[in-house]
């Protein structure tokens, strides 16, 4: 193996496979097993309902857009960190990376608690899943990605596009199905949809409830940014991915949630704890594998899209200093391997101790501190380098009048002229 700065992480990933990326770390477990949040603050009202989904939606891209400007102005991986540090100073980006040693794993340790759950569960029919074998088959399911990241990015990529196209294949179906009943479907069900709004409307507190629920099924939009530096042409990949893949997902899960509402009622799926397989239990119940099969690949793509991300923040960490120099090592696929266990051997900890509910609790807590931390620098930035070349910029972009200052790919800072980087933007 070779030391970071002697060996470089690759561009390799263009725009359908960052597009791939977004789907796999935004559509998780949630849309198929607990989509009821929203529904259940909006007091059972469906127009309420979906009109919340939608709006989610919008606010999802405005923010995701936002963000990723840090990933066109400072095009290299880790972007979040090496922005932070270049606005606050470095102590809040060793703040901001302390709190992702302990989140990030946590975040990990209880997705791959839910999947290992979720798949011994068939097992022990009727009763609670015991923790030492639930647990072992985490622990094994890390030690797999592990070994795939390993192998690089063209590995992971190749297998972040074979899930992200099995667990779409699966909303595909549940959308299809839940249209062509809706269109054939019994008038109770017909009825759900043409008196929408007539049930009880929240008030302004349940409707912000009711938006965390759904803003949290829209998390991840972020990953691109914190792998800009393996990207190819980052400027303009980044928007356009996040552009494709929010729109897209913020129509799968309205076609996904009206489906549900086709079959079932809004009580129905209050009292289920995954509404797809109780969706799937009433239309073919023979097909409840197809289901299992959706849910798995969503939580191990996002799972190895997590871990991948993570590994790079590590990388750029260890290359400024604030982390020792071992993690910035890249074996012969490229890959920050060392970065990739001490994030795997975190989690791995926190699987044995812990149990889902708290882990779910911490990381929600965490992720928001954190993002209002990372816009809070954005606006701070542009206050104090207005000339800084801005490739993308949302609404706001005005020409500077003198030298503009721009940060290359390898984080070098340069000076060009003003009507160079009008071009360039």
């Amino acid at each position: 193996m070779k030391m970071g700065e002697h060996i470089q992480l690759q561009r390799v990933i263009g725009y359908f496979h960052g597009t791939i990326f977004l789907f796999s770390i935004i559509i998780g477990a949630g849309i198929f097993i607990a989509p009821k949040g929203v529904l259940k603050y909006s007091l059972l009202n469906v127009g309420v309902s979906l009109s919340i989904w939608a709006a989610c939606a919008v606010v999802s891209v405005v923010a995701a857009l936002s963000h990723a400007e840090l990933g066109t102005t400072f095009p290299r991986s880790g972007a979040q960190y090496y922005f932070l540090k270049r606005s606050f100073g470095p102590f809040i980006a060793f703040f901001y990376l302390w709190i992702h040693l302990f989140s990030t794993p946590a975040g990990i340790a209880a997705r791959v608690l839910l999947l290992a759950g979720y798949i011994t569960q068939p097992f022990y029919p009727g009763c609670f899943v015991p923790e030492v074998p639930k647990k072992c088959l985490a622990l094994a399911i890390l030690l797999c990605l592990g070994i795939l990241n390993a192998r690089g990015v063209k590995e992971v990529t190749w297998f972040q596009t074979v899930s992200t196209v099995v667990k779409i294949t699966v909303l595909c179906f549940i959308s299809l199905t839940g249209i062509v009943l809706l269109v054939r479907g019994k008038k109770e069900n017909l009825a759900r949809f043409e008196k929408a709004f007539d049930a009880e409307v929240p008030d302004a507190s349940q409707i912000a409830e009711a938006f965390l629920q759904g803003l949290y099924s829209y998390s991840g939009w972020g990953v691109l940014v914190r792998i800009a530096g393996e990207l190819k042409n980052p400027g303009e990949n980044i928007p356009k991915c996040v552009i494709t893949a929010l729109t897209l997902v913020a129509l799968i899960y309205l076609l996904v949630n009206i489906s549900y509402l086709a079959v079932l009622t809004p009580k129905e799926i209050m009292s289920s704890d995954a509404v797809a397989v109780t969706w799937i239990d009433r239309i073919i119940p023979s097909m409840q594998w197809a289901i299992s099969i959706g849910v798995s690949s969503s939580i191990v793509s996002s799972l190895n899209c997590t871990l991948f991300s993570a590994s790079r923040l590590y990388f750029v960490a260890s290359q400024e200093g604030q982390l020792p120099l071992i993690l910035s090592t890249l074996n012969i696929h490229c890959c920050p391997v060392v970065a990739v266990i001490q994030t795997l051997i975190f989690a791995s900890i926190l699987i044995i101790p812990s149990d889902l509910i708290t882990l779910i609790n911490y990381v929600g807590f965490t992720d928001w501190i954190l993002l209002g931390l990372m816009m809070t620098g954005l606006i701070k930035l542009r206050l104090q380098e207005p000339n800084l070349s801005r490739p993308y910029k949302l609404l706001l972009n005005v020409t500077p009048a003198d030298d503009v200052e721009y940060i290359s790919p390898e984080g070098v800072l340069q000076k060009i002229p003003p009507e160079t980087a009008t071009k360039k933007e």
